[in-house]
């Protein structure tokens, strides 16, 4: 048994123990798999709060596994920050695990906080890359430009800013910033960590400088495509539809989750990935993993954390394409959308910034809200 000097928490796990380093990390003191496992089968069973049904079953999954009572629940990013915090204050912890999408508020609220901690497997460790690892991510998710396959050999724009041009009015279908938070988050990071490339992609398309009045390219592009009316969405599903629904004669582009290409199999979907747009062909947002403070069952939690860490329990994610950040878990091969030969063209996202999307966000929600025409 060991005491923790910040937490005050006594953390047991059979022979081995864990303790509690700096921003809620956990590290071995040993490591001991068998003896996790053994531990979490003594607990109560654990809830997993995510923003995929696929959480579903990979808890059962994992239940099946290891004989650990588990539930998967689908909770939108927004409401697991407002459970995890409410169930926290009422101490009356509902969810025990959290993979939740809404880096900034994990990193700005639930973190610093003290509603949950993160917990990475020491085991894995050495497979994680260090911008992954404080907090863990889970996983790394890809939005997507789309085109309709039925109606074009390719891609029928080579260039976001394409997409800004009397063209394409009212023809692009995406999800509506200020119903999304991880869309706003995208503007930061392109303003962050990709306003040069989209400066360049400007004078690639027509040939001169981007000559502006706004504070960055990322901040002309977001006016520009505001103004040009596109179609705004509550959900992936509907963009998908806009763009990949058959039989269509007028065409859209869209933005829109790799998950959404299942349906070019299941639902007779016609979605094409831009392999060659440029700048990006989308963006990346992480899933963080987080284990609430005060669950009735930390060895349970953290032995579904080390599940999801592997081949096995990404597994149902990853046929959408989300990318487990273990380097040895590799994409399927037969993964619809096909983005695992465009990765380094999808802008990734920076943790080190987390917490300036979190600040800017009603800045760029109010940007959008201004600049938007229907």
């Amino acid at each position: 048994m060991k005491r923790n000097a910040r937490s005050g928490r006594y953390l047991f796990l059979g022979t081995a123990m864990l303790c509690v380093l700096g921003s809620g990390a956990w590290a071995e003191e040993p490591f001991d798999m068998d003896a996790l496992v053994e531990a979490a089968r003594k607990e109560k069973p654990i809830t997993v709060y995510d923003s995929t049904g696929k959480i579903v079953e990979m808890a059962k999954n994992f239940a099946d596994k290891y004989d650990v009572g588990a539930e998967g629940s689908k909770v939108k990013a927004s409401a697991q920050l407002e459970m995890i915090i409410r169930e926290a204050r009422a101490n009356n912890i509902q969810g025990d695990v959290s993979i939740i999408s809404d880096a900034p508020a994990a990193m700005a609220q639930l973190i610093p906080q003290g509603f949950a901690e993160s917990w990475v497997p020491p085991d894995f460790a050495g497979n994680i890359a260090a911008e992954h690892q404080d907090p863990l991510t889970v996983v790394t998710s890809a939005n997507v430009w789309a085109y309709n396959t039925e109606l074009f050999d390719k891609c029928p724009v080579t260039n976001i800013w394409q997409l800004t041009e009397p063209k394409w009015k009212g023809k692009v279908a995406m999800q509506d910033p200020l119903g999304k938070a991880s869309y706003v988050d995208w503007f930061n990071q392109m303003a962050k960590h990709g306003d040069e490339k989209l400066a360049a992609a400007y004078k690639d398309l027509y040939g001169k400088e981007l000559q502006t009045e706004e504070t960055s390219a990322t901040a002309a592009w977001v006016k520009a495509l505001a103004a040009n009316a596109p179609l705004l969405t509550d959900a992936d599903a509907a963009a998908a539809d806009a763009v990949g629904a058959p039989g269509q004669s007028e065409p859209f582009m869209g933005l829109m989750s790799s998950a959404k290409f299942r349906d070019n199999a299941e639902k007779g979907m016609k979605l094409g990935l831009c392999k060659d747009l440029k700048p990006w062909v989308g963006w990346l947002y992480p899933g963080v993993g987080l284990i609430t403070k005060g669950t009735d069952s930390p060895n349970a939690a953290r032995l579904f954390i080390h599940y999801v860490m592997t081949a096995e329990g990404i597994a149902p994610q990853a046929v959408d394409g989300k990318m487990s950040t273990n380097r040895e878990v590799a994409l399927p091969e037969d993964e619809p959308s096909g983005i695992a030969a465009v990765l380094d063209q999808l802008l990734p996202y920076s943790m080190a910034t987390s917490l300036d999307d979190w600040d800017a966000r009603e800045t760029w929600q109010d940007f959008w809200r201004v600049n938007y025409q229907k």
